[in-house]
């Protein structure tokens, strides 16, 4: 095991129903920031193909949680259960993830609780959407 002993959660669901504080990317050392950092790239590279916004500004991840060992959880869900994609999108994202160096396992978890609704949605989805 590496002297880092933060494990970064990127948490973006309401705070009641996290487990864990997030770590500020602050928090972080050098390495475990650029992971960080990385993950996120990834994520922001897997569009849902009926909304052009990817599914991190889209607010379909929820939570990104990172081991010491650098094995990732993600819990994602979809704009709604019956979505087209909903048995092809959790591949996409662990694939994504998976393509950065220097990460380990990737399980990605489907939830729809809470249920996704337009107000996860980033100011920067919001803009490409056109919806102020």
């Amino acid at each position: 095991m590496s002297e880092d002993k933060e494990m970064p959660v990127i948490d973006t669901s309401a705070p009641q129903s996290a487990s864990e504080e997030p770590v500020p990317i602050e928090a972080l050392s050098p390495e475990m920031a650029a992971l960080t950092d990385n993950v996120i790239g990834a994520l922001k590279s897997v569009y849902d193909p009926e909304i052009p916004v990817d599914v991190y500004e889209l607010g379909l991840i929820y939570r990104v949680d990172i081991s010491d060992d650098r094995d990732i959880t993600i819990d994602m869900t979809l704009t709604a259960p019956g979505c087209p994609v909903a048995e092809h999108m959790p591949r996409w994202v662990e694939d994504a993830v998976r393509s950065v160096d220097g990460v380990g396992d990737v399980v990605v978890e489907m939830t729809f609780e809470p249920p996704w609704d337009p107000s996860r949605m980033s100011d920067e989805a919001r803009v490409a959407l056109n919806m102020f």
